[in-house]
């Protein structure tokens, strides 16, 4: 008999989960508490698939780095100091993660993952023949003669990976991206190839609706209250629907992947994940002038701002907020965003015709996501992903799919575990 499994959250690690999942013969349902799926983190994010350069926030200099930019009105990370334990706890446990040995332990654990995603993803869409989006070639660029050092040194790693890539001065940056502003100093420009981007709230309804044909059952607004056990086994969860009534239902297996929200779900089974949200915004306008516009996504290294070409608009996604409050846009993150777009493509669109998105992405200490099962039987964890998700999704449900499917992991998932955070 098939396995009947719950999965809990809709973004796109949850929805890629559930596709998996019952394409390989499971019964699943997934429940989600917005309306639909990809509704919060997923929504608005820069798309970008680069596996190269996935890697740990917690590095070598980075607390010295983030002191240094404080005060600058443009900046790629803004943090607000807040009297809350949680935040100061992940603050200290994100310290200690910042020595070199830590950094490189970390950050090769995320490229695994996020090199195998990157194949599955592929995969995923051509065999589903999904179009979502998808534009393939990814330009670093580099403003000052300490970023284009950095990325030579960094290019030794690239070819260990096995990821192609060419460092390019800046008249040879120029010559490949024609459309950049002269008027912008540019030290020179690291190009990848084979690296892309991809709508990743159209793939997740494109997905949702491949799960659907399969039969997989979703709930939308159907906030899930409590995991239910008997001794140390999952025995299913209880729900409330959009009526405020509270539902219970039996499973098999749950798969957690609710993002910030998995936090409360957990801890009464004992389990204290330390995620913190970690906000970031994006803007997207429309193409006013498509011969002005980027011809591949580009990254601007400065500031850690990604402009990429989604069809007939442009999306400016980048900076990091830490302990922000409320829903309201930070109009200094908004604001850098429109001065890189001007910097580098100043007539490829009309401000005026913006739209803005802010997500709260759910980060660990170390960067790495929790994969893999837990204490209580039948509970997998599938979160954590930070800024990442959309690179690790597919490749993190295909590794929980092979899992709850008894089935060995195409990858190691060494330091991935729970066990980490015993």
């Amino acid at each position: 008999m098939s396995k009947r499994v719950v999965v809990i959250g809709g973004g796109i690690v949850g929805v890629t989960t559930a596709f998996f999942l019952q394409r390989a013969g499971c019964r699943v349902t997934l429940l989600e508490r917005r309306s639909g799926v990809a509704q919060e983190c997923s929504f608005g994010n820069a798309g970008v698939v680069a596996p190269g350069y996935v890697g740990p926030w917690a590095a070598p200099g980075m607390p010295a780095k983030l002191l240094g930019m404080a005060f600058k009105t443009h900046r790629p990370v803004r943090w607000h100091p807040r009297p809350s334990a949680a935040q100061w706890s992940w603050l200290r446990a994100w310290l200690r993660q910042c020595r070199s040995d830590r950094y490189a332990a970390n950050r090769e654990r995320m490229q695994r993952l996020a090199l195998y995603s990157r194949d599955i993803l592929l995969q995923t869409g051509k065999s589903l023949q999904l179009d979502y989006e998808q534009r393939t070639g990814y330009l670093h660029l580099l403003r000052t003669p300490g970023e284009l050092e950095a990325a030579q040194a960094h290019s030794s790693k690239l070819a260990s990976l096995g990821i192609r890539h060419q460092v390019l001065d800046a008249t040879q940056a120029r010559t490949h991206e024609p459309s950049l502003n002269p008027d912008t100093a540019l030290a020179g420009a690291l190009h990848l190839p084979d690296d892309f981007t991809g709508n990743c709230a159209l793939f997740a309804r494109l997905i949702r609706g491949q799960a659907q044909a399969l039969g997989c059952e979703m709930l939308f607004g159907a906030p899930v209250q409590v995991i239910e056990t008997s001794g140390s086994r999952v025995t299913g969860v209880r729900l409330r629907d959009v009526l405020g009534n509270e539902t219970a239902l039996e499973c098999d297996e749950v798969v957690v992947a609710g993002g910030l929200g998995s936090v409360e779900l957990l801890r009464p089974l004992g389990m204290r994940v330390p995620l913190l949200p970690v906000r970031g915004y994006s803007a997207t306008t429309l193409i006013h002038a498509p011969e002005h516009a980027p011809r591949e996504s580009v990254m601007d290294e400065h500031y850690k701002v990604a402009i990429t070409r989604m069809g007939n608009r442009l999306r400016v996604a980048g900076t990091a907020e830490i302990g922000a409050q409320g829903n309201k846009h930070n109009r200094a993150a908004i604001d850098t965003l429109h001065k890189v777009l001007q910097d580098w493509f100043p007539a490829a669109s009309r401000s005026s015709t913006a739209t803005y998105w802010q997500g709260d992405r759910p980060m660990l200490p170390d960067g790495a996501p929790l994969l893999g099962g837990t204490p209580v039987h039948g509970l997998w964890l599938n979160l954590g992903h930070g800024s990442s998700g959309w690179a690790m999704a597919c490749g993190s449900a295909q590794v929980t799919t092979d899992l709850i499917c008894d089935k060995p992991p195409e990858i190691d998932l060494d330091g991935l575990r729970w066990d980490r955070y015993q």
